[in-house]
């Protein structure tokens, strides 16, 4: 059985297109128009993932990212970063411990892919409050991890490549 994703983006019609994306594969999604409301809404609907854009009014998505990594109870929420994925983006998301980037514009078959993909190393429902998955095992073809030792992934070319440099691209963007 699918699981629960908060959507967290400023604009609507990205939010609406995601949420419609999921909704058909089965998983119920609930929506946050920024960091703010997100931080809100974590804690009442305990999603199994997260997704975040980056630019958005009140508090952005990266550090969106890092409340939720200090906070006992979210630590370990696996989260995707959903954006145009420039160089910054990867490195912060790095450091702060996302677990997988998407970049705009995206395929929905990816999006589903990584959703899925970290549900299933999450156990599915592991979410809040939930075991850390710092030693689980890396998604799809990642090579490499962040400083804090969390892993992205995905499927496709979906998610963070890294080698040992710590070089990271975004999906669907190599190099950046």
């Amino acid at each position: 059985m699918p699981g629960r994703v908060l959507v967290v983006d400023d604009n609507k019609v990205i939010r609406q297109l995601i949420r419609v994306n999921l909704e058909l594969e089965g998983f119920e999604v609930v929506t946050a128009a920024d960091g703010v409301e997100c931080l809100d809404v974590v804690q009442q609907v305990q999603p199994d993932v997260v997704t975040l854009d980056v630019v958005m009014p009140r508090l952005d998505g990266l550090r969106t990212a890092a409340r939720l990594r200090s906070d006992a109870r979210t630590r370990s929420l696996p989260i995707v970063v959903v954006s145009a994925c420039t160089q910054y983006e990867v490195e912060s998301g790095l450091d702060v411990g996302v677990d997988a980037f998407l970049a705009k514009p995206f395929e929905p078959s990816e999006l589903v892919g990584v959703v899925r993909q970290l549900m299933e190393r999450e156990g599915h429902g592991g979410g809040v409050a939930g075991a850390d998955a710092v030693g689980g095992e890396p998604l799809g073809d990642i090579s490499g991890g962040s400083p804090t030792g969390r892993r992205g992934g995905g499927t496709g070319g979906s998610g963070v490549t890294g080698g040992s440099t710590g070089e990271a691209e975004c999906a669907g963007r190599p190099g950046v």
